[in-house]
């Protein structure tokens, strides 16, 4: 990673850590009664946090932090989901704090293999032979976007952030996401991109997504959906 980049990953985490402090704040949550408030949220994301649908995200052993932001911002407005900000609205900060110390207790679950859907093994004719882009192709593409990100460019390495291992950063507030469901990551990473989630030039995801191509985004979602 050049100077550049990696003054601007410092900038970026410095200016998570002091926009956190509210979230940091209701993270002395009740991991029991966290369970009992979180029974309205088992049919999205499962009654351990562990998502069956793959595209609602897995909560489980996500940070408390990033959760109790994020539920701020549906509550404030300041992140809009039809049916989330509804939710938000109806608990208040001791809710939070229990409901994410609750998901952050849970052990989040492993995928299993993931396969290329057939419509994405098109490939480009090569002497008579078609060239199919393998799974362990677009892995390879993942590994090395999420470790150096693209110079080039300017896409910042997602290591920087979220970790070796797809663990994130607490402090900071940054997720997990390590065994997430490749199909959330990459309608997150596609809403991004488009605006869709936040054309704020403040929101660090939006500046990156935005510079990455539609085949950088699926490469690198399904390597994250693979970390354990």
């Amino acid at each position: 990673m050049n100077k550049q980049l990696l003054a601007v990953s410092f900038a970026l985490t410095l200016t998570g850590l002091l926009g956190n402090v509210q979230a940091q704040n209701i993270e002395n949550g009740n991991p029991a009664a966290g369970k009992e408030k979180s029974a309205s949220c088992g049919g999205c994301h499962g009654e351990d946090g562990n998502s069956l649908m793959p595209t609602a995200p897995k909560l489980a052993q996500q940070h408390a932090s990033y959760l109790g932001k994020q539920l701020l911002a549906f509550k404030d407005g300041s992140r809009n989901d039809p049916v989330m900000s509804g939710m938000a609205m109806a608990v208040n900060d001791n809710d939070i704090a229990d409901i994410t110390a609750y998901y952050a207790a849970q052990t989040i679950s492993t995928n299993p293999e993931p396969v290329l859907p057939e419509d994405d093994e098109a490939g480009t004719a090569n002497g008579g032979k078609e060239d199919k882009e393998t799974m362990a192709d677009l892995l390879a593409k993942g590994s090395n976007l999420y470790r150096n990100g693209d110079l080039v460019r300017q896409v910042s390495a997602c290591i920087a952030c979220h970790g070796p291992s797809g663990e994130g950063n607490k402090p900071a507030a940054f997720p997990a996401l390590r065994s997430q469901h490749p199909e959330y990551l990459i309608k997150t990473l596609s809403d991004f991109k488009s605006g869709a989630r936040s054309k704020n030039p403040d929101n660090m995801m939006f500046m990156i997504a935005k510079k990455m191509t539609d085949e950088e985004i699926k490469a690198v979602s399904y390597f994250i959906s693979t970390m354990k």
